[in-house]
């Protein structure tokens, strides 16, 4: 089974930075900010959130899977469910929420409203993963939001790397249930098999070397309550779109604040925009960081860098820095968002 890509599509990208005049450039501001309040109501009416607990025994969850692994540098191996055999798969799983049958029957990884893109690993989630594994960035001791989770590669690299705590959040619940959860559970049973405790966040365990009985190594050694894993209870797991779960984490006691916000292939829909940055807004630590990996614009859908940026920069909230830009085909970019210090606010 194939899916067509509604925006991803190869296409030349005008440069902004080669337009000329103050005039021009006051003209795609005016028109960016004009197309995004012209986009201001979801096409769809807001989908409430709910946290998901993981299912204490992950057997049934995990049976019959097929994982893949991602492996960059010196990063630690992430396992993810393989996205052909489960989109063969599809009418078999549980999905109130009907995406899967939906998405496979008009093949199709995009259904605004209904369903965001989540069972597919995006292309800047790799970018950002690079970026990571080139900076060495680890997260002990860090809180992290993994937004718009999808398989939720970037959370479970965190979580990997010493994080104290990970949220991950997807709009749709079928994505968190299927996909998320069920990836999570795999790479922490591949940690028990794989690596010591990472102890210093660094995440570079070496292999353990298994006993040996009758010159027989033993079966891989499994976690069998997926509630009782350690790296597990550092999780939570949420759906719904972003304004009603802003409301419902805003409810934790303690408050949560974030220290590391990921967000990768988030922003191509600007009608999203508000409740993308007011969650943004209250969530992040004041030191905290948002990385966001995107592409210039995606077509057929209207979003892209550009357009967010000049919605940030009109509200003056955040400084956006790029942190990396490709260099050929449609391009993509890795970007830092920072709260402004307080005179520049």
């Amino acid at each position: 089974m194939s899916f067509c890509f509604n925006f991803d599509v190869n296409a030349e990208r005008t440069n902004t930075d080669d337009v000329d005049g103050n005039e021009s450039q006051h003209s795609n501001k005016d028109y960016a900010a004009k197309h995004t309040e012209d986009s201001a109501k979801p096409a769809e009416p807001v989908k409430e959130a709910k946290e998901h607990l993981p299912p204490c025994d992950p057997h049934l969850l995990l049976k019959d899977a097929v994982t893949e692994m991602v492996t960059i540098g010196s990063l630690p191996p992430l396992y993810f469910l393989n996205e052909t055999v489960f989109e063969k798969t599809v009418f078999e799983r549980e999905d109130e929420e009907k995406i899967l049958c939906r998405a496979a029957e008009q093949r199709s990884d995009l259904i605004s409203g209904v369903y965001e893109g989540g069972l597919k690993v995006w292309e800047c989630t790799y970018d950002m993963l690079e970026l990571i594994e080139r900076d060495g960035e680890t997260f002990g001791g860090k809180a992290v939001l993994d937004l718009g989770c999808g398989a939720g590669l970037l959370g479970i690299l965190s979580l990997k790397r010493g994080a104290r705590q990970v949220h991950f959040q997807d709009y749709n619940s079928t994505v968190i249930e299927q996909l998320t959860v069920p990836n999570v559970i795999i790479n922490c049973q591949e940690d028990d098999v794989d690596s010591h405790d990472d102890k210093d966040g660094k995440g570079k365990g070496q292999k353990l070397k298994p006993e040996v009985e009758d010159g027989n190594p033993p079966p891989k050694k499994r976690a069998t309550d997926a509630s009782l894993h350690p790296l597990l209870a550092k999780c939570s797991f949420f759906s719904g779109d972003w304004s009603t779960f802003l409301s419902l984490v805003l409810k934790k006691e303690p408050p949560l604040k974030f220290d590391i916000i990921f967000s990768s292939e988030t922003i191509y829909n600007t009608s999203y925009y508000p409740a993308l940055h007011e969650t943004l807004q209250q969530l992040l630590a004041a030191d905290g960081l948002v990385y966001l990996a995107t592409k210039s614009h995606y077509f057929g859908v209207g979003g892209g860098l550009h357009l967010f940026k000049t919605y940030v920069e009109d509200r003056g909230v955040f400084t956006v820095d790029h942190l990396w830009d490709s260099e050929e085909g449609l391009q993509r970019h890795v970007v830092v968002l920072h709260f402004k210090p307080e005179k520049d606010t």
